[in-house]
C-alpha cells in the first residue's frame, strides 16, 4: 500500500530541506545502516521516472516548502489529521476489543484485536504521517509544538511510501 508521510526539517534552502528530507526517508525505508526499514521503499516529488508512486499517484505535491507558507501549513495539516485520524480509528478497535473479546480472543488476534494495540502504539510506520529530522514519529500534539517552536526555517518535505 502507498501513503503520503512528510519530514519536517531544519535547512536554509529548499535543495538542503528536499536532501535533508530524503535523508530522513532513506532512514525509514533502511537504506542507513544504522536504522531498520519501516516502509519498502519511497518516491519524492521532485522524482519524474516513476509511472506508480509521486507525482503519478497523487498528483502534483511541493517537493519542499517551508512550514510557515499557505503549502506548507496545508501540508502539515494533512499529515497532522492523518495521524490524529489513524490513531483514533486503532484506539477505537482497542477500547471495542477490550469490551467485546475475552483475554483468549484477543491473545489469538481475533477480529486484528492485537494488531490495533500494536497500531495504537506504534512510534513510525503506516499509523504515522509525520516525522522529524532524525526519521523519529511525531505522536502527538505536544510533540509536534515543540517541533514546530524549536525550529527558526522549518521545512516540509512530502514523499509518497510503500509498505
Amino acid at each position: 500500500m502507498h501513503m503520503v508521510i512528510y519530514a519536517l526539517v531544519e535547512a536554509s534552502t529548499h535543495d538542503d530541506a528536499l536532501a535533508t528530507g530524503k535523508t530522513v526517508f532513506d532512514r525509514l525505508v533502511g537504506a542507513d545502516p544504522h536504522a531498520g526499514a519501516v516502509f519498502d521503499y519511497h518516491v519524492t516529488f521532485d522524482e519524474e521516472n516513476t509511472s506508480v508512486a509521486g507525482k503519478a499517484r497523487w498528483g502534483d505535491l511541493p517537493t519542499a516548502v517551508p512550514v510557515d507558507s499557505d503549502d506548507g501549513q496545508d501540508l502539515l495539516e494533512r499529515g497532522w489529521e492523518a495521524t490524529k485520524e489513524e490513531f483514533e480509528r486503532n484506539l477505537e478497535r482497542v477500547k471495542e476489543a477490550l469490551d467485546e473479546l475475552s483475554d483468549e480472543e484477543i491473545m489469538r488476534d481475533e477480529d486484528l484485536a492485537r494488531h490495533a494495540f500494536h497500531q495504537v502504539g506504534a512510534y513510525d510506520g503506516p499509523t504515522i504521517f509525520l516525522y522529524n529530522e532524525y526519521a523519529n514519529g511525531i505522536r502527538h500534539r505536544e510533540q509536534l509544538d515543540r517541533v514546530l517552536e524549536e525550529r527558526e526555517e522549518l521545512w516540509i518535505v512530502p514523499a509518497d511510501v510503500h509498505f
